[in-house]
């Protein structure tokens, strides 16, 4: 890359010691970021991976790795960076010879550099075009979605990716208000809607968070890139995927729980016809939380979940 971009805001990885010891860090092993954002976690993964260790970045984001490469440059040829969406992630390794590898690290969801820039249209804080695509590349932004779905897709989509019991109120109300364009005027409509009240959380938290999932295919591509981040894993390798929402969550937790098992046929089917064997073991009871020193310190860790799987 020819130029760095310095970040204006720190980002501060979150349970990078409980991520150490999930992906078992060896020297000598082969690792793949499949988020790398800012480089935090890389970092981290190539210090302990030192003499010998190598790494493969991956971000749909440019300035992301622009970020990422000024942090890690120190490592030189043991990293490698990649723009590209995770859900390639088979695709990405073996065009690059990296596989099998020794661990595989998701951490999903939104980034502090990202939320900081303030063109993104990620954050209703300041007024930016309502955009909140990850990679440049993407075609679909939230202001088409906002100002082209109909009512009820618009709140069936603000209900699935937001969890937001008032998503046909806010519905009606955006598609009364539209066009909108920016950050700012979503936030207003979604308050006009519902009010505020003495809520801690703002009422357009939610829409913003189903709008991004939505423009960028979070959930979906998820879906497909455990499969394929499973299938780099050499024996014993870890599979290990940090979440900040339950929807992300929930996908970790049984994809883990489905790879773990030898029959996955309904309970009512009385022999096995599926043919399916585990692929996975589950490392952890349950999900990894930070503690309470690291949530004091960096708040934003406070929803994280760590879920661990270990190749058969």
């Amino acid at each position: 890359m020819s130029t760095t971009i310095q970040p204006t805001v720190s980002h501060t990885p979150v349970m990078v010691q409980e991520v150490l010891h999930a992906l078992a860090v060896q020297p000598g092993g082969r690792y793949v970021d499949c988020s790398v954002g800012g480089g935090g976690h890389a970092e981290a993964i190539l210090e302990v991976a030192s003499p010998g260790g190598l790494l493969l970045g991956i971000d749909a984001d440019p300035r992301a790795l622009q970020i990422a490469h000024s942090r890690l440059a120190r490592f030189g040829d043991a990293v490698l960076l990649v723009e590209g969406n995770f859900r390639d992630v088979q695709t990405i390794c073996r065009s690059h010879g990296f596989a099998p590898v020794h661990g595989v690290l998701f951490d999903l969801g939104l980034s502090s550099l990202q939320l900081a820039e303030e063109g993104r249209g990620f954050s209703f804080q300041v007024e930016a075009p309502l955009d909140m695509r990850f990679s440049p590349q993407q075609t679909v932004t939230a202001a088409d979605i906002a100002n082209t779905y109909t009512e009820e897709a618009l709140a069936d989509l603000l209900w699935r990716y937001g969890q937001e019991p008032r998503s046909r109120r806010i519905a009606r109300r955006i598609v009364r208000e539209r066009p909108l364009e920016t950050t700012t005027q979503l936030a207003k409509v979604v308050e006009k809607a519902v009010g505020r009240g003495h809520r801690r959380l703002h009422p357009a938290t939610r829409i913003f968070q189903a709008l991004r999932i939505a423009v960028n295919q979070e959930l979906e591509n998820l879906s497909a890139a455990l499969e394929g981040s499973r299938d780099l894993l050499g024996y014993s390798g870890r599979l290990t995927a940090i979440s900040f929402h339950s929807l992300e969550d929930a996908i970790v937790k049984n994809f883990f729980r489905q790879e773990s098992r030898d029959c996955i046929c309904p309970p009512d089917v009385p022999a096995c016809v599926c043919d399916h064997k585990a692929s996975l073991k589950v490392v952890t009871r349950g999900a990894i939380r930070p503690t309470p020193s690291e949530v004091a310190a960096n708040p934003r860790s406070r929803s994280a979940r760590l879920r661990v799987a270990e190749r058969l």
